[in-house]
């Protein structure tokens, strides 16, 4: 273990504006006591608790906010151009420690718990839970699940398919049986969530945005069987608005990107309470990441999605951060939460987005998410004050602390420690 992951316990952080993730407005002045991994005091500096011995950290009214989240990352790559690319020239060996270095700047840059969505074993997850790598806890779905000619099947016009020399990253599926057969095999792999492709998708090399996926049929199956084994959350690729209401009708618990939905899919949102997961940041990368075919594709939609997600936010639809970081480089996370604003979404409600509503959706609500009393000390403190100015936080530089399970991994600012 590091120096940087050796617990502080306990300690007390001092002159903090604190955000604590709930959605509440900030408050000035605020002391936070983390022992044993845990917060154990949040609230008025002049009423903390005196601890001999505790390491005190004086935040010079910095802001102070819950570890974040980002609820769709693919550590499998850090640019939209690896899958073709340094993916089949690596040396396997290389690649496990990219993805490892890949990790250490997501949780520097301020995200603590991340949700992979296919291309990463399990053990990558148990790496970071064993204290083997820095990084965000992870939840993973291990890989894709589509139909053949799907949005998870990656074989070349020419009739090469890269995946055997990249990694296991899909499940072809084409029948409510065989769907329920790779939900097993998932599940005995160790996903904690499984992803359904109900769309094509930009980077798919035989099919459209707005073509459908799985059908109903087949996505119930899926929800059915992790019904069956204690269950797990279910994840909808979807695009196009026919593909996002077969998800639904299906009963996933998140719909991811969602660009085009219409009113009736806003309309099931509501009525099953699933969560939206936007993944805007993919609208903002270079056009050099993406094939000529893929750009096309993304530019196509962008101004569709903008004015459906927004009509999404303003009827309420619940929303947590994700990025789709892989196919962008990691590390820059937080970028996400400027992008929402762009829909309508207050700061306060980006960052509950990038908070409680992703551990609700992780459903890890009941330890992560906010700061208060009992729950894991996971949190991080920015320069500035991002209510005022949202993109702060999308800038790592500005993130100068971040710990996790009270463990201080990231500190830029030793001097403020004494």
């Amino acid at each position: 273990m590091t120096e940087d992951r050796a617990p502080l316990s306990p300690t007390v952080f001092t002159g903090a504006r604190l955000i604590d993730g709930t959605g509440a407005a900030p408050v000035e002045s605020v002391a936070v006591v983390v022992d044993d991994g845990r917060f154990t005091y949040v609230g008025p500096e002049d009423s903390r608790p005196q601890i001999d011995g505790a390491t005190v950290v004086d935040l010079g009214g910095r802001t102070l906010l819950p570890g974040f989240f980002d609820c769709h990352v693919h550590f499998l790559m850090n640019s939209n151009t690896d899958f073709t690319g340094r993916l089949l020239t690596n040396r396997p060996t290389v690649t496990v420690f990219e993805r490892a270095e890949q990790m250490r700047t997501t949780l520097h840059g301020g995200v603590t718990t991340a949700r992979d969505l296919g291309g990463i074993d399990a053990g990558y997850r148990d790496a970071v839970a064993l204290g083997l790598i820095d990084g965000p806890r992870l939840h993973v779905a291990l890989r894709l699940m589509s139909h053949t000619g799907g949005h998870a099947d990656f074989s070349l016009p020419t009739g090469f398919d890269p995946g055997p020399l990249v990694g296991p990253v899909s499940e072809l599926v084409d029948d409510p049986a065989e769907a329920r057969l790779a939900t097993r095999r998932l599940l005995r792999d160790g996903a904690d969530v499984i992803k359904v492709c109900a769309t094509g998708g930009v980077n798919s090399p035989s099919d459209q945005p707005e073509d459908e996926g799985l059908s109903v049929e087949e996505i119930k199956a899926v929800v059915d069987e992790v019904r069956r084994h204690r269950g797990r959350p279910v994840a909808a690729h979807a695009q196009g608005s026919q593909g996002i209401k077969n998800a639904l009708r299906g009963g996933v618990s998140s719909i991811e990107h969602g660009y085009l939905i219409d009113d009736e899919g806003i309309d099931l949102m509501l009525e099953k309470g699933a969560f939206l997961v936007p993944t805007l940041s993919t609208f903002h990368v270079a056009r050099e990441h993406f094939t000529p075919a893929a750009y096309e594709k993304k530019m196509r939609m962008a101004e569709a999605a903008t004015e459906r997600l927004s009509e999404a936010v303003r009827r309420g639809v619940q929303v947590a951060l994700g990025t789709d970081s892989g196919v962008l480089a990691h590390g820059q996370n937080l970028k996400e939460l400027g992008y929402m604003t762009k829909l309508g979404l207050s700061p306060l409600e980006a960052i509950r987005a990038g908070t409680l509503n992703a551990a609700r959706l992780l459903s890890l609500d009941e330890t992560l998410g906010t700061i208060e009393p009992g729950k894991t000390a996971d949190l991080v403190v920015c320069d500035g004050d991002p209510t005022a100015d949202i993109d702060i936080l999308g800038d790592p530089a500005n993130i100068v602390l971040v710990m996790q399970e009270g463990r201080l991994v990231k500190r830029t600012q030793a001097e403020a420690v004494r």
